[in-house]
């Protein structure tokens, strides 16, 4: 099989979706695709036999996370990320860019690359675009990204420019750097641009013509309105090469995957699936229910009637609110299981719409049926997790 190589298999007339293929080293992907996140070498909770029975293709690991601990030497050393986390399948890495961006205060940016205190104790680590490659390498994941900058929202036109120059220039020292590791490695270009559409544009024909397999869009989903990440995509595409995968960076609830797949995105990536199921939300085709909610305490039939996951075909509604109502360690990965499968039934589904032509059809009742959660509970949960990282970037801090 090639290390690498993208088909694109059909294509919606009517919009910008398309159903692919990519081989890698360790299998195929069948786009439209959701890739459940592995932070730290592991998806919360749930085992690789229980992904790959849910359907799962590809992972995501985290650089900057692994890194840290265990160190990328040791897992190199226990044969690569594939061996050390019994996972056979395509797996993706980040470059930790997002996360070291998170640091706030904790974090300096310069022309050599980016200095940070560890969240963990405080220690100072350097990453450079070519020390990213070498962790990646060392990882041995099947697609790689470079270092990057992630701007704010909001931020000035300027700051938007800086940080997207600074990116474009990063990438080229990660290609040059990626010629002294390993082959069979792909490493994606990200786009930035943050919410200029001109920037988003540029950057993309960009890298777009840089010799880079595959693309990330970088820089979204990171506290905008929804309908301005859409706009931002309605620039991005054009400007891009149709022969090339397209992966949106950190989206991947569901509505966001259907409505990204007709403006032209491939490859999808969040925490969201698991994170909301650990606090009871559970997805269904009319959108996320509370488990915990009381209404549940006496269903005996499953979480969603049809859902064929492990959890629906063995458990009641019932047992799954008494799991979680009880705090018992298994609601965790009964939940997890569940709106993972969730995600990969969907992409699944999108895939086939694209293939017989009902895509638009597909979408448009699939919008009309589920609903999302209110933008008033995406910020509010966005500040929870600003206040939390704000308080243990402070106790970094004083270490």
């Amino acid at each position: 099989m090639p290390a690498f190589k993208f088909t694109i298999d059909a294509e919606s007339p009517e919009t910008w979706a398309r159903a692919g293929t990519i081989q890698t080293p360790h299998g195929i992907i069948h786009t439209p695709i959701y890739m459940p996140v592995g932070t730290q070498a592991t998806v919360k909770s749930v085992s690789p036999e229980e992904l790959r029975a849910a359907g799962a293709e590809i992972i995501l690991a985290n650089t900057y996370h692994l890194m840290l601990r265990p160190g990328s030497p040791l897992i190199d050393t226990l044969g690569g990320l594939h061996t050390f986390m019994h996972w056979d399948g395509p797996i993706l890495t980040d470059s930790g860019g997002f996360q070291v961006w998170s640091l706030g205060h904790l974090r300096k940016l310069t022309e050599d690359g980016a200095t940070f205190k560890s969240h963990l104790d405080g220690s100072e680590h350097v990453l450079t675009p070519e020390r990213v490659m070498q962790i990646e390498a060392e990882l041995g994941s099947d697609i790689i990204l470079p270092l990057d900058i992630c701007s704010p929202y909001p931020c000035s036109p300027q700051e938007a420019r800086q940080a997207m120059e600074q990116t474009h220039r990063w990438e080229e020292r990660a290609l040059v750097a990626k010629e002294r590791y390993r082959p069979e490695q792909t490493l994606f270009g990200i786009v930035q641009g943050a919410f200029e559409p001109e920037l988003r544009a540029e950057s993309a024909r960009i890298i777009g013509n840089m010799p880079f397999p595959g693309l990330s869009i970088g820089g979204l989903s990171v506290g905008e309105p929804k309908e301005q990440m859409w706009e931002m995509l309605r620039h991005v595409t054009p400007a891009l090469p149709r022969d090339k995968p397209r992966h949106l960076l950190g989206v991947g609830s569901p509505e966001d995957v259907v409505i990204g797949t007709g403006l032209g995105m491939d490859m999808f990536d969040c925490v969201l699936p698991t994170r909301v199921a650990r606090h009871g939300g559970l997805f269904t085709q009319y959108g996320r229910v509370n488990i915990k909610s009381a209404r549940f305490r006496t269903v005996a039939g499953p979480i969603e009637e049809g859902c064929d996951c492990y959890t629906c075909r063995n458990y009641s509604a019932a047992y799954v609110h008494h799991l979680i109502r009880t705090e018992e360690q298994l609601y965790y990965r009964l939940g997890s299981i569940h709106n993972i499968h969730f995600m990969l039934r969907l992409a699944r589904q999108l895939r086939a719409s694209i293939i017989d032509g009902s895509y638009p059809i597909f979408r448009d009742e699939f919008l009309a049926r589920y609903v999302p959660a209110s933008e008033q509970v995406r910020t509010d949960q966005r500040e929870k997790w600003k206040a939390a990282r704000a308080r243990q970037n402070d106790i970094i801090s004083l270490k």
